[in-house]
């Protein structure tokens, strides 16, 4: 790797490993004050990452955390860009507290005529 490219703005890497939809998105995350650059606040979008760096961001409700394995030439397809870093963010909590419903059951709640009907003949029905 020649010296030009052994490092890259931590803006354009951002978005060529697209955390971000647009690079002015993850200049303004940068300048906010909201990445961390092995463990160091930067606020400047022109500082510089290169392979082994960790990063930490804040992206939409989660942190994540991680390790630059490729610096990148361009902003490509999805496969690409997951080749550029190695996530080590903590795995999300899954959601167990789910409320079972019936399955022809409304997103309102409300029961369906089907539904209805079922539940009068189990009211009529003699126990």
């Amino acid at each position: 790797m020649s010296d030009q490219l052994a490092h890259l703005r931590v803006d354009k890497w951002l978005w060529y490993a697209r955390f971000f939809k647009t690079r002015s998105l993850a200049a303004k995350i940068v300048a906010g004050g909201a990445v961390r650059i092995d463990g160091q606040h930067i606020k400047k979008p022109s500082a510089t990452v290169s392979v082994g760096n960790t990063l930490t961001f804040a992206q939409e409700k989660d942190i994540r955390v991680v390790r630059v394995v490729d610096l990148g030439t361009r902003r490509g397809p999805a496969p690409e860009a997951q080749a550029l870093y190695e996530d080590l963010s903590p795995p999300v909590p899954k959601a167990t507290d789910k409320v079972e419903r019936h399955p022809e059951a409304h997103r309102s709640g409300r029961p369906t005529k089907k539904l209805r009907r079922e539940m009068e003949a189990v009211k009529r029905s003699p126990s």
